[in-house]
């Protein structure tokens, strides 16, 4: 099977003799070359491609639900100095991973791609782990968005009923079932639902922004806002860095920047609907670079708004509870809603929380769709349990919907844990960080030590590819340490950080079956059949 991206045409006796015009191959053509049918739906613009990423890291989901863990380990310095350190690193991340996808517009992704670079006959090994840290990272990632959303939902109905009980951990985690469900329902009916909403996303995102800082900027009507000095230097470090039980500043400094890290998260999603959307070699690269820099952009002006208008005196009151400084805002059920509802009023807060769990499920139902194409592809290739069941594909709206409910399903078990340990959702964005992080950057790697297996695609980075790849490299080999040490002190059974645990596991269970089964018979991925047995299993779906 060739990489060629470029084909001649057939001799048609009317040019000159010898003379061949190069052609671009077709979508269907493309995939054909790579080994697969085209099963899925090809419904979506290169718009739809962009759209899905930036609906996925979703601004509005990965800065708040983790602003929490941005005030206690640091404050606002520690989130506005760590968002632009690490959007830029993620950019150069998500640039090397561009150039890839442009090469293999698959709905495999990273896997596929880790065994289209690795060396040597290497390649089911690297294939095999990268696709299980992508499944745990996916799942990881929806349960996180989710989680968020189930926070948001929780803050409001306590807000609109002035009723505790709704930010218990119990009803959160309901609430959190009722929208993974939510979820799960809107990707059973097709792509071209998926992808309109997705599309409503983008607007919903960054006309969402600019209504929450402009209000937040507008109606001081009880506080001035807070001073440059508080939110980039020592004033605002001062006030929250010994909130997490650390005394060393540079460590708890990189813990926080676990809240810009998982926000930029999930962006490899268009590589995983390449295989429905239209121009993909150009569009899917395209879709992960534009949804980095726009979020970096529109995420930053997002952290600012919101940590402008902490409150500047104590005591306050807000909704009945006394705040007598800013540890007992940190550690609100919802810090970023009660910043609201101080800052804006209580109707005002209303509707601005109402616009954030919009943006949090519009991203969680771009989340399932993504994680159902990564366990569709990866099943196709036979690498999960009960793969003929969870590869299927609806005939009547062609989406992987048994993959679908697998991601929901998966994300709800995943944060069961917060009913005992409150911080659990921690836990949870840090093992989706890892996950993601080590299936991103391992092809990046193998794209370095072995450049001879690469043919680009269309989309190249030329000289810079390099420089980016390796720094990339490097952030996430660091990343991948920090984020598994405590984040809190003392360490006790309330405070443990078991994402070293989850990641335990996962490299147990898939090391384990590689080492007892699957390296007899897993090859990384599959050649579906001949151009006849493609086109006979694409017919199905007519």
């Amino acid at each position: 099977m060739g990489d060629d991206l470029l084909v001649p045409p057939a001799d048609t006796g009317g040019g000159v003799a010898g003379t061949e015009i190069a052609r671009e191959l077709t979508d269907e053509e493309r995939l054909h070359q790579l080994g697969y049918a085209q099963v899925l739906r090809r419904g979506m613009s290169r718009f739809s491609n962009f759209a899905i990423s930036f609906t996925i890291i979703s601004i509005l989901s990965g800065c708040l639900t983790l602003y929490y863990f941005g005030l206690q380990h640091g404050g606002p310095p520690t989130m506005l100095w760590g968002w632009l350190l690490v959007g830029v690193l993620v950019l150069f991340a998500g640039l090397s991973m561009a150039e890839i996808c442009s090469a293999y517009p698959t709905a495999g992704g990273l896997y596929y791609w880790a065994a289209k670079l690795a060396p040597g006959k290497s390649a089911p090994i690297w294939s095999w782990f990268t696709g299980w840290f992508n499944l745990l990272g996916q799942v990881a990632v929806t349960a996180g968005i989710s989680f968020g959303a189930a926070f948001s939902v929780s803050a409001f109905l306590a807000l609109v009923t002035n009723q505790a009980y709704w930010l218990s951990r119990g009803h959160t985690i309901a609430i959190l079932a009722v929208i993974l469900f939510l979820q799960g329902l809107l990707n059973t009916f097709g792509i071209r639902l998926v992808a309109l909403l997705t599309n409503v996303s983008v607007y919903w995102h960054l006309l969402g922004v600019a209504i929450i800082v402009i209000i937040l900027f507008a109606a001081p009507s009880s506080h001035t806002h807070q001073s440059a000095s508080f939110l980039f230097g020592g004033a605002g470090w001062h006030d929250f860095s010994g909130l997490s039980g650390f005394s060393l500043p540079f460590y708890v400094f990189l813990i926080g920047l676990l809240n810009a890290q998982y926000t930029f998260t999930g962006y490899d999603a268009s590589a995983h609907v390449t295989e429905e959307t239209v121009q993909a070699s150009i569009s899917g690269p395209k879709g992960i670079v534009n949804s980095i820099w726009i979020s970096l952009i529109a995420g930053f002006v997002l952290l600012l708004g919101v940590s402008m208008a902490i409150p500047t005196h104590f005591p306050i009151s807000i909704a009945g509870v006394v705040y007598k400084g800013y540890a007992d805002i940190s550690t609100a059920t919802v810090p970023w809603a009660t910043i609201f509802e101080y800052s804006a009023g209580r109707v005002a807060a209303e509707v601005l929380i109402l616009i954030v769990i919009g943006a949090q499920f519009y991203c969680g139902m771009g989340s399932v769709t993504a994680n159902s194409r990564m366990i569709f592809a990866f099943s196709r290739d036979g690498a999960v349990p009960f793969h003929n069941f969870w590869h299927h594909v609806s005939k009547r709206s062609r989406v992987p919907v048994r993959s679908a409910w697998f991601g929901a399903v998966g994300a709800f078990i995943l944060s069961v844990p917060y009913i005992w340990s409150p911080v659990a959702y921690g836990a949870v964005t840090s093992i989706a960080v890892i996950g993601l992080y080590v299936a991103y950057l391992t092809p990046v790697f193998l794209r370095r030590i072995n450049p001879g297996a690469f043919t680009p695609g269309p989309w190249k980075l030329g000289r810079f590819g390099p420089w980016f790849g390796w720094i990339a490299i490097v952030w996430v080999v660091f990343i991948c340490i920090m984020f598994m040490l405590p984040a809190y002190a003392p360490i006790t059974a309330a405070s443990f950080n078991y994402t070293p645990v989850a990641v335990a596991v996962v490299i147990g269970f898939a090391g384990i079956w590689y080492a007892v089964s699957a390296r007899k018979w897993f090859r990384g991925p599959k050649v579906e059949g001949s151009p006849e047995e493609l086109a006979a299993i694409e017919r199905e779906f007519l």
